[in-house]
């Protein structure tokens, strides 16, 4: 046993200099403790793709009220469609209902 250890010693003594140690040292300091290590640049990098999608879906909803705004703009009856099924307005001889999804208990 004592000489696997002393053969284990001389090995690393003849290939393993201090300043190769240092070097492996700082690369793994770099790659992993390192405020740009790989770790971070991959949360980053979900990061960068979960805001990307939420671009997307901002700009599709943006891309939805613009024609909406468009065609409240040209045609009266899309606007009085919108006003009576969101605002519950009403004309003068009618009577309007509105019904709550909600069960009220």
């Amino acid at each position: 046993m004592k000489k696997g250890v002393v053969n284990a010693y001389r090995w690393c003594r003849r290939y393993l200099s201090g300043m190769l140690l240092l070097v492996v040292a700082f690369v793994l300091f770099v790659l992993f403790f390192n405020d740009n290590s790989i770790m971070k640049s991959y949360e980053y990098s979900r990061e960068i793709d979960r805001l990307k999608a939420e671009i997307k879906a901002n700009e599709d909803s943006i891309d939805h009220y613009m024609k909406l705004n468009r065609s409240l703009d040209t045609d009266p009856a899309t606007m009085e469609r919108i006003v009576r099924e969101r605002y519950h307005m009403q004309r003068a001889s009618e009577d309007v209902y509105v019904f709550d999804d909600e069960d009220s208990e």
